[in-house]
């Protein structure tokens, strides 16, 4: 059942993650938050709000828990066929990827099994990721294709992303990642696909309004700077945003490169050196960390995030929720990670998973904050201090998920 159109709630202890309040997290006390037809209409001082919003709708008494913004989750390839275990198993007792690749294992296998499955199976089988992620606290999630690589299956790999934002009360961000591997039936031929690419699919997930952004993985396994940059250039032609996955296993520049054309984020980042640092910075891009694909790969270059923070360059933190590298469908896990292997404080690690995320979702003025005009995604913890979001695993202390200012159910 929906709440009325305006609700108010009071008692509660906010994180704003408003860069406009100095204090660590944004914090407010003493204050409420007015909800009005899916926005929040003000943050006012408690007494004056109470005064002003009289008998316009429902009180909700937060009996002085904290209120955060929702989480932002703005790197997965949630949607997807089939699972990688069988195949870590074998990592694990030594046998080399470049043989499990040869035996048909690796990211072809995840694109077998994901175009075997239709639209329905596919959004059938990524349910379950989706709503452990909501669980948590997220309200929005950025979902990749990548996994079909031919037109067809491209597309009904984002049609499914799409159907599972129908069905749930979660925004989903849809992101093209045509240019994410090399398909068998052009191996090769990288720039034959890279043609296919520009002339094919981008236009026909454009022309259908299925994706907001156009992602390439930039890397010596993937896809050469030259073919990102004409990738990027086929987007920008038809209006949609760029994001680039970057400097994850080397230093090719494409962070620059990301930076230079205009994109939303540089994501990975590992190898990133300090003229990309400061191409991002200047650019205004968002370093996107990933700590889940760093940890699970036993990686042991990070990225430079003291260099980054001397910057000023904003750090998302997100989940990476893909069968190869990162099976974790866990933003928690992807925060306390961030902490734990590569430096982040944890009011950075909620920054990266609320304001910078949105950032790099191109929404930083509208999600991520607990601000006047920004949308009413707001969580409730039930939490003595910020810090616990990030810090222990293992629980939910996460009591109310309100998405456009309903309450939802986290179960």
């Amino acid at each position: 059942m929906h709440q009325p159109d305006q609700s108010l709630w009071i008692n509660a202890r906010l994180a704003t993650c408003d860069a406009a309040n100095p204090a660590p997290y944004g914090a407010l006390e003493g204050h409420a938050l007015w909800l009005k037809e899916g926005r929040i209409h003000a943050v006012l001082p408690q007494a004056q709000a109470l005064q002003a919003f009289g008998q316009a709708g429902s009180v909700h008494d937060a009996q002085g828990r904290w209120l955060t913004p929702g989480l932002v989750d703005c790197h997965t390839h949630l949607v997807y066929g089939g699972n990688r275990a069988a195949e870590w198993e074998k990592r694990l007792t030594g046998v080399p990827y470049q043989q499990i690749a040869a035996e048909g294992g690796g990211i072809i296998s995840t694109v077998r099994a994901t175009r075997s499955l239709d639209e329905d199976e596919l959004a059938l089988a990524s349910l379950p990721r989706l709503k452990a992620l909501m669980k948590e606290g997220v309200t929005t999630v950025e979902i990749k294709s990548g996994y079909g690589l031919t037109l067809a299956d491209e597309l009904k790999q984002l049609r499914a992303a799409r159907r599972l934002a129908a069905a749930l009360p979660v925004e989903v961000a849809t992101t093209l990642l045509s240019a994410h591997a090399l398909p068998p039936e052009y191996a090769g031929q990288a720039d034959a696909y890279i043609d296919h690419v520009c002339h094919t699919i981008v236009p026909a997930a454009a022309a259908e309004g299925l994706a907001e952004a156009v992602d390439v993985f930039c890397e010596g396994v993937g896809f050469s700077p030259a073919q990102t940059r004409r990738v990027f250039d086929a987007a920008r032609a038809h209006g949609l945003q760029l994001k680039g996955h970057v400097e994850q296993l080397s230093n090719l520049h494409g962070a620059a490169l990301v930076a230079e054309c205009g994109g939303l984020s540089a994501d990975h980042i590992e190898y990133l050196d300090d003229a990309g640092v400061a191409a991002m910075a200047q650019a205004g891009t968002v370093a996107v960390l990933l700590p889940g694909a760093y940890y699970f790969l036993r990686e042991t270059q990070k990225p430079p995030v003291d260099k980054l923070r001397a910057a000023g360059v904003a750090m998302a933190v997100s989940t990476d929720l893909n069968p190869g590298t990162s099976p974790f469908a866990s933003i928690r896990l992807a925060m306390n990670q961030a902490c734990v292997l590569f430096g982040l404080t944890p009011e950075e690690a909620l920054l990266g998973a609320t304001r910078h995320a949105a950032q790099a979702l191109g929404r930083g003025h509208s999600h991520g904050k607990l601000a006047a005009g920004y949308v009413a995604d707001l969580l409730l913890w039930d939490i003595e201090h910020p810090a616990e979001i990030v810090y222990g695993l293992g629980t939910n202390p996460l009591k109310q998920r309100v998405f456009r200012g309903v309450v939802q159910s986290i179960e």
